[in-house]
This record gives structure tokens, C-alpha cells and sequence, in this order.
């Protein structure tokens, strides 16, 4: 049922015109999507996790990214993975069904009206998972 309430697109953060990553989130995550640089081993790719810290990088090089997170994270239950050309972080939120404007604090916030339509999508998220956790009992 929550499939139905998934997001139907990704924000983007841009700095300038280029495209510094995607993202999206449910009750209980943040999915950051960063599009890889092409030719480097994704062995040299990492990303460094802590409650409200993240950073993203290639090993020998500055971080990519180096930001606080706008709220703090499960470090136990966050992670990160690369798939094809894409590294994708999973962010555990601390604070289930509380609706995140941005990743990352004072960068790419979402409008006044994308928050308001976020926190409307993940409400409603909620109360489904929560109407189909109930049990109905029927007196016989």
C-alpha cells in the first residue's frame, strides 16, 4: 500500500547549473542520489556517515560533499551503495514521519509549498501504514 505513496519525483539540489545530487524521502528514510564522475574506480568512492553529519568523496581528493544534515540519523541503520553510475545514501531518520525541507542544512530547501505537499504525502503515508497495522475483531 505505501508503494502507492512513494514519491513521484526526486528533488534536485543545484549549485550554480550543475546538479549536486537528487533526492527523496519516505516516513522513515532520506534516499540521496549523487550521479558519479565517469573513469574512477568506484573502489575510490566513499561516503562517511554520522547523525548529523555527511560526507561524500574520492579517497585522496577533497570531499564532494562535507555538510551537517538538516536532521539527526540512525548511524546503525544508514548506508550507501553505488549502483551503475549513481552512489545512493540511505539515510535512517531518527525522527520517524517527520518531514525533512532538505538533506542538508541551508542548502536546497524545498518551497513553502513542496514542504507543505511532502508533509501532506507522508501523513497520509502514515495513516495507512497505521489503518493496515489494526486488527478489526467482529463480536460474534
Amino acid at each position: 500500500m505505501s508503494e502507492k505513496l512513494a514519491p513521484e519525483k526526486r528533488h534536485s539540489f543545484f549549485h550554480g547549473s550543475q546538479k549536486v545530487f537528487e533526492w527523496d524521502q519516505t516516513l522513515e528514510e532520506v534516499n540521496v542520489y549523487i550521479t558519479l564522475p565517469p573513469n574512477v574506480p568506484t573502489k575510490l568512492f566513499y561516503c562517511k556517515i554520522q547523525s548529523k553529519h555527511v560526507e561524500v568523496g574520492i579517497k585522496g581528493n577533497p570531499p564532494y560533499l562535507n555538510h551537517d544534515l538538516s536532521c539527526p540519523v540512525k548511524t546503525d541503520s544508514s548506508f550507501w551503495t553505488l549502483e551503475d553510475d549513481t552512489m545512493h545514501i540511505t539515510l535512517q531518520k531518527r525522527e520517524k514521519g517527520y518531514t525533512w525541507s532538505s538533506p542538508i542544512v541551508g542548502e536546497g530547501q524545498l518551497d513553502p509549498y513542496s514542504t507543505d505537499l511532502e508533509q501532506k504525502r507522508l501523513m497520509l503515508q502514515r495513516f495507512q501504514e497505521e489503518a493496515s497495522n489494526c486488527s478489526f475483531f467482529q463480536l460474534s
